[in-house]
């Protein structure tokens, strides 16, 4: 509780910004992208926040590289879903739930 996830590309001070292409999960971290387009290829930071010990600890860096084979990994079809059993929003408030669809 209490922790915030965002990612640094390319050992930059600036945050790797959330778009159609790119989603940070807050429940687990992870960094998602879809279809990986050249300029993807860099080195990725996991920087975790945790506004409680108003501390932040980066991860060391995780290379993205393409195949130069072309071929794409092997995912059967599934979506992925991991919502709690019960979510509690207040009245007014926001609510983010996380469903991902993989396949190829």
């Amino acid at each position: 509780p209490g922790l915030s996830y965002a990612w640094i590309f390319n050992n930059s001070t600036l945050y790797l910004r959330e778009d159609s292409r790119r989603f940070v999960s807050q429940a687990t971290g992870n960094l998602y992208l879809a279809k990986v387009e050249p300029w993807d290829v860099g080195n990725y930071t996991c920087a975790v926040s945790s506004a409680e010990a108003q501390r932040q600890v980066w991860g060391p860096p995780t290379a993205l590289t393409l195949r130069g084979d072309g071929v794409m990994g092997e995912y059967e079809p599934k979506i992925e879903v991991r919502f709690p059993e019960t979510t509690y929003a207040a009245r007014g408030s926001s609510v983010r739930l996380e469903c991902f669809a993989l396949g190829k």
